[in-house]
């Protein structure tokens, strides 16, 4: 039996998936969007209960329809951004099956294949926009595979509720391991290890700002005064007030693992219940892999987009290198606004 072909098949049902869906569909052109998740949300689904984003409703939008908001001012948390994408899907209508883990793209006469474990869609060509969230990284420290505590990524942290009471090491200076720190050294004693001393932003800057100007900084012509980058801390309540109760310092980090803990770099050792890795992810695109366009460093090389070695390959949402800020809300929407133009284009 023939294939039904696609003139795109859309990997991933997430904030960069939707986005594009939403062009894909103003287009005119054939399309299936295939999700891993058992329902809409994306990574948001993973993320830990009290997670919050560090920008107003406004500015954490998808092309359409702009996010519901309490009050202008307002950060909406986890819960909402899932509501918001379930709500996104329903109003639009998107052709999305679910759930299909994606195990192989391949070419193929004409075209590409896109291999599930039940089933194998046909594209004229495939966007692949699954995010980081499935691949956590976790930096090698000697022995720590002898380390009888807790080890714990951000991307399966849900609540400190588990931590209570412990002594615990928040590794990493990004915006989550200053709200997991913030939240776990409510109940527990918390050591923050950090590369370099964090950079917080003023009370006043969020997220928004921040996307502004990554992006000026990618596209060029960034001409205005330096206030940050999306590494910098931003000072959203929950961070404010572990300022105002002093847990926010942080030291550099240890040279190994023992079976109690860590040791310092002067040879000083410290007792820890728990390890939590808040030092982010790698692009998750083992999917990839058979179609030979994956680099060293498990990226795909792409020019605007589009893979250099498959131009039939497209990719958003992985960072700036598939789009300015594309790993986020309103940056998937402008990549989407820009790449899938020269998608249909190129069809």
């Amino acid at each position: 039996m023939s294939l039904e072909t696609y003139d795109v098949v859309v990997i991933g049902a997430g904030q960069a998936g939707l986005a594009s869906a939403y062009y894909l569909r103003r287009a005119g052109v054939s399309f299936v969007l295939l999700d891993a998740g058992e329902g809409p949300g994306g990574a948001w689904r993973h993320a830990w209960n009290s997670l919050h984003l560090f920008s107003p409703a406004s500015f954490s939008s998808l092309p359409g329809w702009m996010m519901p908001a309490k009050t202008e001012a307002a950060y909406p948390s986890r819960d909402e951004v899932i509501d918001y994408l379930t709500r996104y899907e329903e109003r639009y209508q998107f052709p999305i099956e679910r759930p299909v883990v994606v195990q192989s793209v391949r070419n193929v006469d004409d075209g590409l294949e896109v291999i599930g474990e039940e089933k194998t869609w046909r594209a004229r060509s495939v966007l692949s926009t699954t995010g980081t969230w499935g691949h956590p990284f976790v930096p090698y420290y000697p022995g720590r595979e002898i380390f009888e505590g807790r080890q714990l990524h951000s991307a399966h942290y849900v609540d400190a509720d588990a931590f209570t009471g412990q002594r615990v090491a928040i590794v990493g200076g990004g915006n989550s391991g200053a709200q997991i720190l913030a939240e776990v050294s409510k109940v527990a004693e918390t050591i923050w290890v950090t590369p370099q001393a964090p950079v917080f932003l003023p009370d006043d800057v969020d997220g928004h700002v921040l996307f502004q100007r990554a992006t000026a900084r990618v596209l060029g012509g960034e001409s205005g005064p330096e206030i940050g980058s999306l590494g910098d801390i931003v000072m959203v309540p929950p961070v404010r007030d572990a300022r105002d109760r002093g847990v926010l310092g942080s030291v550099r980090p240890f040279s190994r693992f023992d079976r109690d803990g860590v040791v310092w770099q002067d040879g000083t050792t410290s007792d820890l219940d728990a390890v939590i890795w808040c030092t982010g992810f790698r692009p998750a695109l083992h999917h990839l892999q058979d179609l030979g366009v994956l680099t060293e460093d498990g990226r795909v090389d792409v020019d605007d987009g589009r893979s250099i070695k498959q131009p039939r390959l497209w990719l958003a949402g992985y960072g700036n290198w598939t789009g300015a800020a594309s790993a986020t809300l309103l940056g998937s929407g402008r990549t989407a606004r820009e790449m899938i133009p020269r998608l249909v284009a190129a069809l």
